[in-house]
């Protein structure tokens, strides 16, 4: 039996590699993955992990709790938009329009160890690469 989309985006995440789905005929690529995309074909294709920050909240705790944190939705230069932390950046400082970069990550969740996307500044990459 074939694994599900979920299930093959978590295994892509376990491999530190960000996919998306593209749907063959129209090029367009999607985000959740889903089992039927449109009428016609799909497969996974890297994703570029550049995007902008369309809206953000943040979202404040006690110190002990892990302390005050971002949350956004990114928009990908591919077109889905999707829910992220935003890491690297004081939390007050993300702004609607700052560039992106992905970043996968393993969660700090108690309860379990699970890859996610998160995304850094930009310029907090290009600091990392140079």
């Amino acid at each position: 039996m074939t694994e599900g989309p979920e299930r093959q985006f978590l295994n892509f995440l376990q491999d530190g590699r960000f996919m998306l789905q593209r749907i063959k005929e129209t090029g367009e690529y999607v985000f959740y993955p889903r089992h039927v995309v449109g009428s016609c074909g799909w497969h996974w294709v890297e994703a570029s992990g550049r995007g902008i920050v369309y809206s953000s909240t943040v979202i404040r705790q006690k110190p002990e709790r892990g302390g005050d944190f971002c949350v956004a939705i990114v928009e990908l230069s591919e077109g889905p938009r999707l829910i992220a932390r935003i890491i690297d950046v004081v939390p007050d400082r993300v702004r609607i329009g700052l560039p992106v970069t992905a970043s996968v990550q393993m969660a700090d969740w108690k309860w379990e160890d699970t890859p996610i996307v998160a995304f850094r500044p930009s310029y907090v990459e290009q600091a990392h690469d140079g």
